[in-house]
């Protein structure tokens, strides 16, 4: 090696040095993550010459991931980093202060894309498809390689569904579905998007059924899988293998609680052999882990594409929190013939890992998109109409297998609830804050001073107020008034339990974020503490009667999933007739009854008088409190305030303790996810 060669590897490794320095300095103002700054690191002593913006952009796809992102979006990065990156509003350097680091925008400033791509164009680091290399450029994204493969994946497996779509007779498909459907059960002078759905969904082997709350989503699928029978036993006689499955056991629950109430009242009289099609309706409803295998110590499961999942048709709810990676897996482990289904609504938050998949694929659905075969077919198959303003002769094989279910069966017109929910989706913050100037019955805005806003929050939570359900006092109240005698049998102590789990799920307080004084963290403190000064609780920190708690972790062993909710009671002791403490969940199947754990056998809970808004998501509660921060975050997106406040069945405060800008520039910020899903066509 020449003194010039020597030179220019010792002035790139001082180059990398300085930029690892600068990644830690970024930790330290809490732009990156340790982990983010240690991959960098990791590549820098893999490949001492690389050069040191590559390595700045290795930092940012880490960063970007647990971010939720699928990669890394150079365009949008050197447009705007600090939204591209997700930075707060108050992390950037001031100018006047000499010792702050230089920011992710002024270290990318004058960048030019092909400048970019050009300098990441280093084989041992990076490739532009198949290889070993850690990163893939795609274009414009720089992807981490085990994402770049989730994703192409999953864009491979449904264009490949989509393209082997089964053959189906629409006038075959009409008698069963006018059975299904009766006339004047839909909404007269409308389109029966329910009936639609089911039409659509009929004729693919990839269906996406998309709509907000109340629109219908669980009726309809159940009624697709009786028309799914109904052909099965016409064709071959027999029925299909159906599987249900939801990603969290929460989720799994409430879905299977739905479908047992609604089975039977299946219309399905109509139908040639309908006993027969409504008991091959399933109504067992498993998590994913579990529908796929989980293997302990590893990200792999049991069911892949060398053992594939016995089933004809899977049907997956809340789809909008399936990451990446699971949805991989799950396409995976399809047979090659199956169909699967997806539920769920769009417009909520996506998963909390990488990918926003549920989303993406509906990017289009609000404007339909339908060719005018489909048009022609749904008239044919099930006799309605689809409005002019939703087709388009350019549409994408993906646009017809997605439908939107556009009625909403639990807001009515009138509801605050779904006025509320129609702004903030559509980012109009004068239309929202014309919802609440209307005040309606259903729908509070609570703004207080700074200086009030606990006494606010205390009346809210302890014991509510006129018009909406009591607070967390409600359900305590209850505890101590309506226990039962100790020498009262088993099934009476089953009973109050579930009596007050139901009473407990009347009221939610939410939140935004998970630290900080509004966060779940602070906000659980507070609240105990205000139980306890109004003599609702004991004085004990740990476990005391009356405690909800949260599972964080699933526990297959104990039958407990990641988001059950369950309450510390009094049970008496077998033996002696003396108090015990014992955690009451529901069954996890949806029947009847609770089952009762020991506290010490519970590893990962943690006290849930506030739940974040993304645990909340499969939730719904009788009274919501949505507690927004009192300054803004990035965290803070139309998004999730979207899904706070749909989680409110029937009534909803949102508490806003500081400025009513913390709400509008909610409003108006978008959760927009890099990804390349519907990059090739869609």
């Amino acid at each position: 090696m020449t003194g010039e060669s020597r030179g220019a590897v010792e002035a790139a490794r001082r180059e990398a040095a300085g930029l690892l320095a600068l990644l830690a300095q970024w930790v330290e103002a809490g732009w990156l993550r340790e982990l983010d700054r240690a991959f960098a690191a990791f590549l820098h002593r893999e490949c001492p010459q690389a050069p040191p913006l590559l390595l700045a952009a290795a930092a940012l796809v880490s960063h970007q991931l647990g971010r939720g992102h699928a990669c890394l979006d150079l365009r949008a990065i050197l447009d705007d980093p600090r939204a591209a990156l997700s930075l707060p509003e108050t992390d950037e350097a001031r100018p006047e202060d000499a010792l702050a680091p230089p920011t992710p925008a002024a270290l990318l400033a004058g960048v030019r894309l092909p400048e970019l791509q050009a300098v990441l164009a280093h084989p041992a680091l990076v490739a532009h498809g198949e290889g070993e290399t850690p990163l893939v450029l795609d274009g414009e994204r720089l992807y981490l390689r085990r994402f770049w493969r989730h994703e192409r994946r999953v864009r491979e497996a449904v264009t490949q569904r989509l393209a082997e779509a089964p053959e189906v007779d629409p006038q075959r498909l009409r008698p069963l579905l006018d059975a299904l459907f009766p006339p004047g059960a839909g909404e007269r002078g409308t389109s029966d998007w329910q009936k639609i759905a089911c039409a659509m969904a009929a004729r693919q082997r990839f269906a996406v059924i998309t709509g907000g709350p109340g629109t219908g989503k669980t009726t309809t699928v159940l009624r697709l899988l009786a028309l799914l029978q109904a052909q099965a036993l016409q064709a071959r006689g027999d029925t299909l293998v159906i599987r249900l499955a939801a990603p969290t056991g929460k989720a799994a629950a409430r879905l299977n609680e739905s479908i047992v109430a609604r089975v039977r009242d299946l219309p399905v009289a109509g139908l040639p052999e309908g006993e027969t099609v409504r008991a091959a309706v399933p109504q067992d409803v498993v998590t994913l882990h579990r529908l796929l295998g989980t293997r302990p110590d590893t990200r792999r499961f049991a069911h892949h594409a060398g053992n594939p999942l016995a089933l004809d048709v899977l049907v997956v709810d809340e789809a909008s929190m399936i990451d990446l990676e699971m949805m991989a897996a799950v396409l995976d482990a399809l047979p090659p013939d199956a169909r699967l289904i997806l539920l769920g609504d769009k417009d909520q938050l996506a998963s909390v890992e990488a990918g926003a998949v549920l989303g993406e694929l509906c990017a289009r659905a609000e404007a339909g998109h339908y060719t005018a075969q489909s048009v022609e077919f749904v008239r044919e198959a099930c006799g309605e109409r689809i409005a002019p303003g939703l087709c388009d002769p350019q549409g994408q094989a993906l646009d017809q297998a997605i439908v939107m279910l556009r009625r909403s069966h639990r807001f009515d017109a009138g509801s605050g609830i779904g006025r509320l929910a129609a702004a903030v989706n559509a980012g109009d913050v004068d239309a929202a804050r014309a919802v609440f100037a209307a005040s309606p019955a259903d729908l509070r805005l609570i703004e207080p001073r700074p200086a009030v806003a606990a006494s606010a929050l205390r009346r809210w939570t302890v014991e509510g107020e006129a018009g909406a359900a009591p607070g967390y006092a409600g359900y305590l109240r209850a505890l101590r008034e309506t226990r039962p005698p100790a020498d009262a049998p088993p099934e009476v102590f089953d009973a109050w339990a579930s009596a007050l789990l139901r009473r407990h799920a009347d009221f939610q307080v939410l939140c935004a974020l998970r630290q900080g004084p509004w966060g779940v963290d602070g906000l659980n403190r507070r609240i105990a503490a205000m139980l306890r000064a109004e003599g609702c609780l004991p004085a004990a920190e740990d476990w005391y009667p009356g405690r909800p708690v949260l599972v964080t972790r699933n526990d297959y062993a104990l039958g407990l999933m990641n988001g059950d909710i369950g309450i510390a009671l009094p049970l008496p002791r077998p033996d002696s007739g003396e108090w015990m403490l014992r955690v009451a969940f529901p069954r996890a199947d949806g029947t009847p009854g609770v089952r009762w754990i020991l506290p010490a056998r519970l590893q990962a809970v943690e006290t849930v008088f506030a739940l974040t808004v993304h645990k909340s998501q499969g939730s719904e509660f009788t009274h919501a409190v949505l507690v927004l921060p009192p300054s803004p975050s990035p965290i803070l997106t139309r998004e999730l305030v979207y899904t706070g406040l749909t989680r409110a069945r029937e009534s909803l405060t949102l508490f806003c303790p500081g400025p009513s800008t913390v709400l509008d520039e909610a409003i108006r910020r978008r959760v927009v996810r890099s990804s390349g899903l519907r990059a090739e066509g869609g």
